[in-house]
């Protein structure tokens, strides 16, 4: 079978779109083939707004996540390995999903839980936890 994470991901970002909330990315940037800002990566892991006010140009396919955004007012291209996807949750109230291993995807390590702020935007920690 075709792994789930792609799928899954998709349906969780139109399910927090179309209820009016932020979705979140938590990824793992140590995977082969992520590129994201370097200078926002915590603990080997970042937290990225993907919400259609904070990117353009959004595609979430089978194999990767690609859209382009603005860090510290730079743009750029961010690229994302859907095995690199740890989580996917609403900024405003921290619902979503954890990913764990999927045939022939790495085990995620736990993610560290500070997100990438915005300019002008209060720091606000998910309230996502982990559970085994």
């Amino acid at each position: 079978m075709t792994p789930s994470r792609p799928y899954l991901v998709r349906a969780l970002n139109q399910w927090i779109i179309d209820n009016g909330l932020t979705p979140y990315l938590v990824v793992d940037a140590g995977i082969q083939g992520v590129h994201v800002p370097e200078d926002y990566v915590t603990n080997g892991q970042i937290i990225l707004n993907i919400s259609p006010s904070a990117v353009t140009n959004l595609l979430i396919e089978d194999a990767a996540i690609e859209f382009q955004a603005r860090f510290g007012g730079v743009p750029m291209q961010v690229y994302i390995p859907v095995v690199a996807v740890m989580a996917i949750y609403a900024k405003e109230n921290g619902q979503g999903m954890v990913f764990g291993a999927e045939p022939g995807a790495p085990e995620p390590p736990p993610f560290d839980e500070e997100p990438v702020q915005e300019q002008g935007s209060s720091p606000q920690k998910p309230s996502l936890k982990i559970v085994k």
